[in-house]
């Protein structure tokens, strides 16, 4: 899913951002709102994961014995 925002990203940006004729006109959302979005949905599937971006590990030092 957020590989076809990015592609959607990409696209809208090579796109116009208006457009206009006779059946109507068309404007797109913001690049900044869409990369929020993308931000967004990044940070939902960051929540899903087990760790969540953290990773707790113990140092126990070699024994001297």
């Amino acid at each position: 899913m957020a590989d076809d925002l990015q592609d959607e990203i990409r696209e809208n940006a090579l796109g116009p951002a208006k457009a206009s004729g006779d059946a109507g006109s068309v404007e797109q959302h913001k690049l900044t709102e869409q990369i929020a979005a993308d931000k967004h949905l990044a940070g939902k599937e960051a929540v899903r994961k087990a760790n969540r971006g953290l990773r707790f590990n113990k140092i126990v030092p070699p024994s001297a014995g």
